[in-house]
């Protein structure tokens, strides 16, 4: 698994296998969050499985799928009012970690947005699907 973070309160990563879950609650936290729909690519874990063992270590749990196709997806805003809560950082995970990153600059507002895209890039992100959705 390799994290990247990019706020106090969020962290993104390609898909996590189901013993990384333990590692995610052990860095502090509280909340996963899973952009991709289930059968995505053949072997990744289902959103059940990562589920149940999100929620044996205590840890929220949403499936919040979203594809390019469909980006940000019907689940956008409630992505949105998960971020930014110090208190229950985020741990947000995609086929690459991409997704998510382009989310969280499409949740961003105002100055905020530059700020967010110009990390995200500098990281490595393509942010086309954020580009795309903050022109429409």
């Amino acid at each position: 698994m390799n994290k990247i973070v990019l706020s106090e309160s969020l962290a993104v990563s390609a898909q996590i296998a189901p013993e990384d879950v333990t590692t995610i609650a052990a860095a502090g936290y509280k909340v996963i969050v899973n952009n991709r729909p289930d059968g995505e690519d053949p072997g990744q874990p289902t959103s059940a499985e990562i589920a149940a063992l999100a929620e044996a270590e205590g840890l929220e749990y949403y499936h919040m799928p979203v594809t390019p196709m469909d980006f940000p997806g019907a689940d956008f805003q409630a992505f949105t009012r998960l971020l930014d809560n110090p208190d229950k950082p985020v741990f947000a995970y995609c086929r690459s970690g991409t997704r998510c990153a382009n989310l969280w600059v499409s949740s961003r507002t105002g100055s905020a947005v530059t700020e967010a895209a110009g990390q995200a890039q500098a990281l490595g992100f393509d942010l086309g699907l954020a580009a795309r959705h903050l022109q429409s």
